[in-house]
């Protein structure tokens, strides 16, 4: 039954994430719904790895990755008002042009319950950001933050859902910005060892595929 209700449920929020989409893109349209403006920068992810293991190679081992940032508003409001603010990281896969994965973070909390929660900013330097939706790796559930340290540094970390934060990275924006249309999602590019839960997926995936529809 609590499955059951969780499957139900996932699927009425998807069905809601996508005509919050479309309704978006009707109010305010862009050629794409969501994020609509952003900028993309080179980047690099300095990763010091975590002493508590969770599994996943890019957050557990300690290396070095270039990658690829946006930084966006969410809604696309206009400047002199608050959004939700992203902070979008593709780290490039090798030997082929499919990326690795990407994340995609979100102005919200690092509280037990703001961290699941989207709150208006002034920027992406401004407020905490969290992935929202937890991943699921083979340690357990698990939910990524990125919180600016300096003006162009933001410190990565992740936790269990009402636990505490664990930093593992480092991430240093390039001044370099990049003349690229990259499409960010986490759906369909998830790192080696940080998977979508099911009901996630069923409460992203309409969302995504309006966006991915207003692509084309």
């Amino acid at each position: 039954m609590p499955t059951t209700l969780a499957r139900t449920a996932s699927s009425v929020g998807g069905g809601l994430l996508a005509a919050a989409a479309g309704g978006v893109a009707a109010l305010r349209p862009a050629s794409k719904p969501l994020h609509p403006t952003g900028e993309v920068r080179a980047a690099r992810v300095f990763r010091s790895g975590s002493t508590e293991r969770t599994g996943v190679p890019w957050i557990d081992d300690v290396g070095e990755d270039d990658v690829q940032v946006r930084l966006s508003r969410a809604i696309g409001l206009p400047g002199r008002l608050p959004d939700i603010h992203g902070l979008a990281l593709r780290v490039p896969g090798e030997g082929d042009d499919r990326p690795a994965g990407d994340v995609l973070f979100a102005t919200t909390g690092r509280g037990v319950v703001s961290r699941f929660l989207l709150l208006p900013s002034w920027g992406a330097r401004t407020q905490p950001m969290t992935t929202l939706l937890p991943y699921r790796t083979e340690t357990g559930p698990i939910v990524l933050a990125a919180e600016a340290v300096g003006a162009e540094v933001f410190e990565l970390s992740w936790a269990r859902p009402a636990g505490d934060w664990h930093p593992f990275a480092c991430l240093r924006l390039s001044t370099r910005r990049l003349a690229l249309d990259v499409s960010f999602d986490p759906v369909l590019h998830q790192l080696p060892g940080l998977e979508q839960y099911p009901a996630v997926r069923r409460l992203r995936e309409p969302a995504y595929a309006t966006a991915r529809h207003s692509r084309q």
